[in-house]
Parts: C-alpha cells; sequence; structure tokens
C-alpha cells in the first residue's frame, strides 16, 4: 500500500530568501492527525485553520525546507492551498467505501460513495 504521494505545486513556496520551493511529499494522514488539531485552540476559535495543522502534519517534505509547520502552510499562495486540499482528499478518500442499488426508475446499477457520512 502507498502510503506517501509526491506534488508539485503550481506556483510554489516562497522563502525568506525568496527561494521557490513546488516539489514535496504529503503521507497518508492517521486518525491523530485529523483528531488531535480539534484541540488547538486556533481551531476552536476559526475552524478553517485546522486544514493549515493537517497540511502541516501530513506533508513531510517541500523543496529543500528543513521543516514544514504552519507558518510554511500560511505562507502558501491560495491555489497552492487549495491544490493540497484537494490532494490530501483525494489521496486519503481514494479507498472511500461505495453503497451499489438499483435505481427504481429505470433499474441501472449505481454506485454511490458514502463520503456524506463524514461531513
Amino acid at each position: 500500500m502507498q502510503t506517501e504521494f509526491e506534488f508539485e505545486l503550481p506556483r510554489g513556496y516562497v522563502d525568506q530568501n525568496g527561494d521557490i520551493h513546488k516539489k514535496g511529499v504529503m503521507r497518508l494522514a492517521s486518525a491523530a492527525d485529523e483528531i488531535l488539531p480539534l484541540r488547538d485552540p486556533k481551531v476552536q476559535q476559526n475552524s478553517g485553520y485546522l486544514t493549515i495543522i493537517l497540511l502541516s502534519r501530513v506533508i513531510t517534505k517541500l523543496g529543500t525546507l528543513r521543516a514544514i509547520n504552519t507558518r510554511v502552510i500560511e505562507g502558501l499562495f491560495t491555489m497552492d492551498l487549495a491544490y493540497l486540499q484537494d490532494m490530501y482528499q483525494r489521496i486519503n478518500m481514494s479507498e472511500m467505501p461505495h453503497y451499489q442499488f438499483t435505481c427504481p426508475h429505470c433499474g441501472q446499477q449505481v454506485e454511490v460513495p458514502l463520503d456524506f457520512l463524514l461531513g
């Protein structure tokens, strides 16, 4: 099973020296990655901050940066943040269970992801 996924940001993170970091690695999230940030005061004040903490936990490499933390994620361009949010969803929900049923109107088999249970 693959647990790490390489990516390349559309714009890239610009560090304090002006260097651009585009290539990185994201690992699959653990239960702790999703649960522990909920205790963070910043998340309790602003639920939107959950994304920042989650990504800072699961991104293991970005260019030549020594560490990935919330400051790095906060400094991303909006386009790059959206890219990483989408990637997080895709790699962590790729094995989402589906419910298969037969449409009562047309008789066709339909498969529906059960991701609505998460929200």
